[in-house]
């Protein structure tokens, strides 16, 4: 019998960016992206962004640090100086990182302050010279995140200027939110709803690029509409269904790899958790820190409201522990029988 822990000979076919979870800061911090590699072996996960900056001169150990559990997991940089991502890169690279991945589509104000982010959209030819000096520093992938533009660009212009860019510089991949940003107009959060995804205008970049994978993001709520997309694109990039509405990653492997499940349902998923939430909290780490990313887990089942007042409630008092949670995992029911995950699919 094939050993249903060990990934099979198909997925070389695939691309290594086929599904992804998106970095999304304050949410993809490293207890979240252990959570999510429980409910999938082969999505491939990244950090919040962190800039070069604070990876030279801060503590590293607290921003770097991961499971090696986690592989495979992507580094995103958020910076404009080539030297100093190239520094940054490299010191991400010593942690184990499978990826240096440079942002170039953040629209905050910290990112605008700092000319780096989306801004860097207006500056492809910086943006060549940041890939370039990171790829002469690591031997790991090196990709770029980016919106189709900003404010007043043409897309059509903007975004082949931006991919030229990359794949003189030696890019590995291009991650494309299929949005503009408006960096002046609309707050960061609008700014992942209100400007209209452009799909068609990432298939055509994919036909102008052949030979560099380019990846889909924004809007993407469906492992069905996944698939889709997957047609014209080497891959797709989930960021906040994949957060909110965590039971969709049960199925990644299944639907997107041909491979069953990691965990068949959400129980097994908290069982294992509590294995890793142990020794944290015997470090100091509060319960809540790492319950915080699983409150949607069971959504839309009966019990979910009061899995989540339990987590929300008992689980920020100071010396929770992991009763809290198994309080909490009792709530929702009834437990799926073996094969609804895979029915459900």
């Amino acid at each position: 019998m094939a050993d249903e822990n060990k990934p099979s000979e198909n997925l070389q076919v695939f691309s290594p960016w086929r599904f992804c979870v998106a970095p999304m800061m304050d949410w993809t911090d490293r207890h979240c992206r252990y959570f999510h590699r429980l409910l999938s072996r082969h999505a491939r996960l990244y950090t919040e962004m962190i800039t070069s900056a604070a990876i030279l001169r801060g503590d590293r150990q607290r921003l770097l640090r991961f499971s090696e559990a986690e592989h495979p997991v992507a580094l995103q940089l958020g910076g404009a100086v080539p030297h100093e991502l190239a520094g940054a890169a490299r010191i991400g690279e010593d942690f184990g990182y499978d990826e240096i991945n440079l942002n170039v589509g953040c629209p905050s104000d910290r990112v605008q302050n700092g000319a780096f982010g989306a801004a860097l959209m207006r500056e492809p030819l910086l943006v060549g010279e940041c890939v370039s000096a990171i790829k002469a520093e690591v031997r790991v992938p090196v990709t770029v995140k980016c919106r189709i533009g900003v404010d007043d660009q043409d897309p059509d212009i903007a975004l082949w200027d931006v991919a030229e860019a990359c794949v003189a510089a030696g890019a590995d991949a291009l991650i494309v939110h299929a949005r503009k940003a408006w960096l002046h107009g609309l707050s960061p959060k609008e700014n992942r709803d209100i400007p209209p995804l452009d799909y068609p205008l990432v298939h055509r970049l994919k036909q102008s690029f052949p030979k560099l994978p380019v990846v889909l993001n924004g809007g993407l709520n469906t492992l069905p509409q996944m698939l889709s997309e997957l047609e014209s694109v080497d891959g797709v990039m989930a960021g906040r269904t994949a957060y909110q509405e965590p039971a969709l990653l049960l199925q990644v492997d299944h639907v997107l790899f041909g491979e069953p499940p990691s965990q068949r349902e959400g129980f097994a998923v908290i069982d294992a958790l509590i294995t890793y939430i142990e020794p944290e909290l015997a470090q100091g780490v509060p319960l809540h820190a790492i319950t915080r990313h699983i409150l949607g887990l069971f959504n839309s089942r009966p019990g979910a409201r009061a899995f989540r007042r339990i987590l929300a409630t008992e689980g920020v008092k100071p010396n929770a522990g992991v009763a809290v949670l198994r309080e909490a995992s009792l709530m929702p029911g009834p437990k799926p029988t073996a094969n609804t995950t895979l029915n459900a699919a």
